[in-house]
C-alpha cells in the first residue's frame, strides 16, 4: 500500500511541476523584451537631432524630452519593484511592454498631426516655380524679397511647433512602461536559477540586449537619410542635403517598427507560470535564503495588497542601512549622469565636432561601438563564471576595467577638428568680426537667416546674400551661385567640408572610443553582480528598483538638461523662428564644444570612483572578518560531528515526512491520510 501511495506521489509531483524549460523560456522572452526596449530607447537617442530640427527647439529643451522616459519610470518604479516581487512577474512585465509599445505609437504619429516640413531659406519664386535662394539685390528696382511669412502660415507654423509635447508624452509612457521589466525580470532569473549560472544568465542577457541598441542606431541612420516628408514632396525642389545642419530625416518611422516589436514581446509573458521548481548546483546559495526564498514565494498568494504595504518601509530602512548598498548607490548617480550625458550627445558631437552626418554617426555608433560594448558585457560575464569572482573580486575587476576606460577618455581631448571658416562667425570681413561688410553692404541682406553657401577659397558664408552673390544657375541641390563678389568667384550650396587632416582626427577619436567601450564593459556584470550579493536576498528587487528610481531621478532626467544647456553656450548662430524667438542651433563652436561636453562626461566620471573605493575597502573589511571568525572557530570532535549529522538527518527525515503529510492532504480522502498515518507510527 505505501510502494502504491509513493508512486502516486511522484506521478502527481511530476504532472503538476512546471518543466525545467520555463525557466530558458523566459530568458528567451525577457532577452526579446529587452532587445525591443532597447532598439526603441537608441532610436530616440539617435533621433535627438532629427526632432530637435523638425521643433526647432534649443538642445536644453531636447534633453526635457529625453529625459520624460526617466520622468515616466519614476513615478512607478519603486512601487512595482517592492510589490511586483510579490506578485505575478511574468504578467506585471507584459503589461509592461504593452505601454511601451503604446507610448513609441504615439510619438511615431505627432508627424501627421503637422504641416510639412519648410527649412528656414529666403523663397523667391522664378517664372518656372522653382525654389532658389535669394540673391544680392543691388537695384532699386528689384523688389526687396521678404523672409517674413504670412500671418496664416506664421499661425499654422507656431501650433505645430507646440507638437513637441506628444513626443514628450509618448516618451514618458514609454517609461512607465519600462518599469517592471528590468527588476523583476533579474530577480526571477536569479530566484530560480542555479547560484552558478546566475551571472552567466544575466550577462547572455545584457548581450542580446545590446543588440537593441545596434539595430536601433542602425535604423536611425537609414531613417535619417530619408527626407521627413518623403513621399509627399518632390525630392528635386529639396535644396538641402543629410550634411546639412537643416535636414530632418524620418524620424517618425523607426517608432512605429519599434512599437511593433515591443507588441510582439509582451505576448509570451501572459502564459509564463508565477513561479518555477528551485534548481540545484554546484554552488549552493545559503540556508536562509533558500527558506526566506520558500517562505516568500508559498506566504504571497496569501497576502493581500496592505499587508504587503506595510513591509515596505521596514524594507527600505534595511536597504539605505546597508552601507556597502549606499555608496555604490551614491557612485552609480554620478556614473550614470557621466554615461547619460554622454549617450544622448554622443552622436550629435560627432556631427558637430568631426563634419559628419547624422546618418553616418548613427551607422558608426550602431557597427563599432556597441558590438564592442556586447562583447565585453559577455566576456566580463564569464569571466566571473569561470573563474567564480567574489563579491570583493568583482567590485575590483569592475573598478579596474573603469578607470582605464576612464584613461582612455582623456585621450579624446587630443582628436580635434578646427572651426570651419564661416564669415562673421568664426574669421572677420577685413578685421571685424561682423556679417556684413563693403562687399555687401549694398545688398540690404538679413543677418537672421541662415543658408551657408561654400565659395572656391574654401569659405563660408551664411547666406548668398551676404557672399555678394548676383546671379544663379542649375535647380535644386545643383544650385551654384556665380559672379559673388565677398568670395570674388562662385559659390556651392552648403557649408565647406572640413580639412583633410579632421578626417585622420576622426579615425583616432573612433578607435580610442571603441577600445574605451570594449574595456569598460568588462566589468558591467561584475559591477551589477556586486549589487545582487552585497544585500540581503529578499531585498533584491526592491535594491535593483530602488538603484534604477535613484540613478534615473538624479541622473537620468536632470543630466540631458544640464548637458543640453552646456552645449547650447557654445553656438555660434541660431535659428529663427518665424514668430520670433530663438530655435534650434545652426552651428557651435566646436573647440567649446569639445572641452565642455568631454570635461564635464570626465569630472562626473571620475568623481564616481572615491565612492567605489570606498566600497571595495568596506567589502574586503567585512569579508576579511567574516573569514576570521570561520577561522577561529574551535574545531569540532568526531563525536561532535557524529551527533551533528544525526540531528540534520532526523531533521531532514521530519521535514520529508511533513511535505509527504501535505501531499497527501491536498490528493486523498481523509481515509487514506489515517490509513498511512498508521502504518508511520508502526513503523
Amino acid at each position: 500500500m505505501l510502494a502504491q501511495i509513493h508512486r502516486v506521489r511522484l506521478y502527481d509531483y511530476k504532472s503538476y511541476s512546471p518543466p525545467v524549460c520555463l525557466l530558458q523560456l523566459f530568458i528567451v522572452a525577457l532577452s526579446f523584451a529587452y532587445f525591443s526596449k532597447a532598439l526603441t530607447g537608441a532610436y530616440m537617442k539617435s533621433s535627438i537631432t532629427q526632432i530637435e530640427r523638425r521643433f526647432d527647439l534649443s538642445s536644453t529643451h531636447i534633453g526635457l524630452i529625453d529625459g520624460s522616459f526617466e520622468m515616466g519610470n519614476l513615478l512607478f518604479l519603486a512601487a512595482v519593484s517592492h510589490f511586483g516581487a510579490k506578485l505575478h512577474r511574468p504578467r506585471l512585465i507584459a503589461v509592461g511592454c504593452f505601454l511601451m509599445a503604446v507610448g513609441a505609437f504615439l510619438t511615431g504619429l505627432t508627424h501627421f498631426f503637422m504641416g510639412r516640413y519648410k527649412p528656414d531659406t529666403v523663397i523667391q519664386v522664378s517664372k518656372n516655380s522653382s525654389v532658389n535662394i535669394a540673391a544680392c539685390v543691388e537695384t532699386p528696382e528689384v523688389p526687396e524679397v521678404s523672409i517674413e511669412p504670412s500671418v496664416e502660415d506664421t499661425c499654422v507654423r507656431e501650433s505645430s511647433s507646440n507638437m513637441w509635447i506628444y513626443v514628450f508624452l509618448g516618451n514618458a509612457l514609454r517609461g512607465i512602461g519600462e518599469t517592471p521589466v528590468t527588476p523583476l525580470g533579474i530577480s526571477y532569473i536569479d530566484d530560480f536559477s542555479k547560484a552558478e549560472n546566475s551571472p552567466f544568465y544575466i550577462a547572455c542577457l545584457q548581450t542580446i540586449t545590446l543588440l537593441g541598441p545596434m539595430f536601433g542606431f542602425l535604423l536611425g541612420s537609414y531613417c535619417a537619410k530619408l527626407y521627413v516628408d518623403i513621399g509627399y514632396v518632390d525630392m528635386e525642389s529639396v535644396t538641402i542635403t543629410p550634411r546639412d545642419s537643416r535636414w530632418v530625416g524620418a524620424w517618425w518611422m523607426g517608432f512605429f517598427v519599434s512599437s511593433v516589436l515591443l507588441l510582439t514581446s509582451s505576448i509570451p509573458f501572459w502564459f509564463l507560470p508565477r513561479s518555477l521548481p528551485q534548481q540545484e548546483g554546484e554552488e549552493e546559495k545559503p540556508d536562509e535564503t533558500q527558506e526566506a526564498g520558500t517562505e516568500a514565494l508559498s506566504s504571497n498568494h496569501n497576502l493581500n495588497f496592505t499587508e504587503i504595504a506595510k513591509g515596505f518601509l521596514p524594507s527600505l530602512k534595511r536597504l539605505v542601512g546597508t552601507p556597502a548598498y549606499f555608496l555604490l548607490l551614491c557612485g552609480s548617480i554620478l556614473k550614470f549622469n557621466s554615461f547619460i550625458g554622454m549617450f544622448t550627445f554622443k552622436a550629435k558631437y560627432m556631427e558637430q565636432q568631426f563634419g559628419q552626418s547624422a546618418s553616418r554617426a548613427n551607422f558608426l555608433i550602431g557597427v563599432l561601438n556597441l558590438p564592442a560594448v556586447a562583447v565585453g558585457i559577455f566576456l566580463g560575464g564569464l569571466l566571473m563564471k569561470r573563474y567564480k569572482l567574489s563579491v570583493v573580486s568583482g567590485a575590483q575587476l569592475s573598478f579596474a576595467t573603469s578607470f582605464l576606460a576612464y584613461l582612455l577618455l582623456l585621450l579624446q581631448f587630443g582628436t580635434k577638428c578646427d572651426n570651419l571658416p564661416v564669415a562673421g562667425l568664426t574669421i572677420s570681413y577685413n578685421g571685424y568680426l561682423f556679417s556684413v561688410s563693403t562687399c555687401n553692404s549694398d545688398c540690404s541682406c538679413s543677418a537672421e537667416e541662415w543658408d551657408p553657401v561654400c565659395s572656391d577659397s574654401g569659405i563660408t558664408y551664411i547666406s548668398p546674400c551676404l557672399a555678394g552673390c548676383l546671379t544663379s544657375s542649375g535647380h535644386g541641390k545643383h544650385t551654384v551661385r556665380t559672379h559673388a563678389k565677398c568670395p570674388a568667384g562662385r559659390a556651392l550650396l552648403g557649408q565647406c567640408p572640413h580639412a583633410k587632416s579632421c578626417s585622420r582626427s576622426f579615425t583616432s577619436y573612433m578607435a580610442i572610443s571603441v577600445l574605451s567601450s570594449f574595456i569598460n564593459s568588462l566589468g558591467a556584470t561584475p559591477g551589477y553582480m556586486v549589487i545582487i550579493r552585497c544585500i540581503a536576498p529578499e531585498l533584491k528587487s526592491l535594491a535593483l528598483g530602488i538603484q534604477a528610481m535613484v540613478t534615473r531621478t538624479l541622473g537620468g532626467i536632470p543630466a540631458p538638461v544640464y548637458f543640453g544647456a552646456l552645449i547650447d553656450s557654445t553656438c555660434l548662430k541660431w535659428s529663427i523662428k518665424k514668430c520670433g524667438g530663438r530655435g534650434a542651433c545652426r552651428m557651435y563652436d566646436s573647440d567649446m564644444y569639445r572641452f565642455i561636453f568631454l570635461g564635464l562626461i570626465t569630472c562626473l566620471s571620475g568623481s564616481a570612483y572615491f565612492f567605489i573605493i570606498a566600497v571595495i575597502v568596506l567589502l574586503r573589511r567585512q569579508f576579511q572578518k567574516s573569514d576570521g571568525e570561520t577561522a577561529t572557530q574551535k574545531p569540532k570532535s568526531s563525536r561532535e560531528i557524529e551527533l551533528q549529522t544525526l540531528r540534520e538527518a532526523t531533521k531532514r527525515s521530519w521535514t520529508i515526512t511533513q511535505m509527504t503529510k501535505t501531499i497527501l492532504q491536498k490528493r486523498f480522502s481523509k481515509e487514506t491520510e489515517l490509513l498511512y498515518i498508521k502504518h508511520t507510527q508502526s513503523v
